[in-house]
């Protein structure tokens, strides 16, 4: 358990420390506009930091969360989970969604977090694009920044995790993926047979975790250099209103999604979380139109087919 602390405790500290650089990017890239920021204490053990900017030169919306929680899970939610024991639980990690205002730029997702229910800990997180209208470099871009920084440590890291959040982030209600995917991972205990692997062989002093939490921190540092020379390269891209209703029923799906099958939002909700904090992700401005078909042959009909895993990184930017 000293183990498990001192880790826990490392875990918390990269990832305020992450929020920090993050905001500090995003605030740069956007002209400087301050996000807001709110502390925030959970009932029963815990709090955090949310950043939010809203109607920013670049965002219309933009959320950075920092959490680090503890006390005991709901009974019935403690049993649906795989690892670990009992009812106390620690949980700390980042999260963040990025809604810019320009339809030709993406958003954007990332979370990372450790949890430690009992005798077990695990890490999970990952980053995904949603675009609104198709460029094929940006995709590519997005994927083969995440590839080389999984590559450092195993080959089989980026195919295994792009393949995981391809079917995570699906709308099964709809037989639609909501963008280009990213990478995704779950539930990781360091006991895996294949996937992470460390620079340095494990060791009983290192302990099993700590090639995962190496993986976790390479990750989310990666998450900038994907995500922001796309962010730079389509800030100022011409659009029309035609254009923004198009982004705005995109948007639709990306808060379907969040609302049904988000595993940080169900957390959130389960374990007593900050409301307002939780649902920080959701866009803005959304529009639903009954039985939306995009009109054939136009650019919208383009990019519903555009919108489907593939290997990205086997295609020319």
């Amino acid at each position: 358990m000293n183990e498990a602390r001192l880790l826990s405790e490392r875990a918390r500290d990269f990832f305020a420390a992450l929020q920090d650089d993050i905001c500090k990017a995003l605030e740069s890239l956007d002209g400087g506009k301050p996000f807001r920021e709110d502390l925030w204490e959970r009932e029963g053990g815990g709090g955090g930091r949310t950043r939010v900017m809203e109607e920013g030169a670049v965002f219309e919306k933009a959320g950075v969360n920092f959490s680090e929680v503890h006390g005991d899970l709901p009974a019935e939610f403690a049993s649906k989970l795989p690892v670990g024991e009992g009812a106390r639980f620690f949980a700390t990690g980042v999260s963040l969604v990025l809604h810019p205002w320009n339809p030709m730029a993406p958003t954007v997702h990332a979370n990372f977090r450790f949890l430690q229910r009992g005798s077990g800990g695990w890490f999970g997180g990952g980053t995904d694009l949603t675009p609104y209208y198709p460029y094929m470099e940006d995709a590519v871009h997005f994927h083969r920044t995440l590839k080389e920084a999984c590559d450092r440590f195993d080959a089989e890291n980026y195919p295994r995790f792009k393949k995981w959040c391809d079917e995570y982030f699906f709308l099964k209600h709809r037989n639609e993926t909501r963008g280009v995917g990213g990478i995704f991972f779950d539930y990781l205990t360091g006991e895996e047979p294949k996937g992470v692997v460390s620079r340095g062989p494990a060791s009983a002093e290192r302990g099993k975790l700590e090639p995962v939490f190496e993986f976790v921190q390479t990750i989310g540092r990666a998450f900038l250099p994907a995500y922001l020379p796309i962010a730079e390269r389509r800030r100022n891209e011409a659009y029309t209103e035609r254009e923004r209703n198009f982004q705005l029923i995109r948007r639709g799906r990306y808060a379907e999604f969040n609302l049904v099958y988000d595993r940080g939002t169900t957390f959130g909700l389960e374990t007593r979380g900050r409301t307002e904090s939780i649902l920080m992700s959701l866009p803005p401005l959304v529009k639903w139109v009954y039985d939306y078909k995009p009109e054939p042959g136009s650019r919208e009909a383009s990019a519903w087919e555009f919108f489907r895993p593939r290997d990205w990184l086997g295609l020319e930017a």
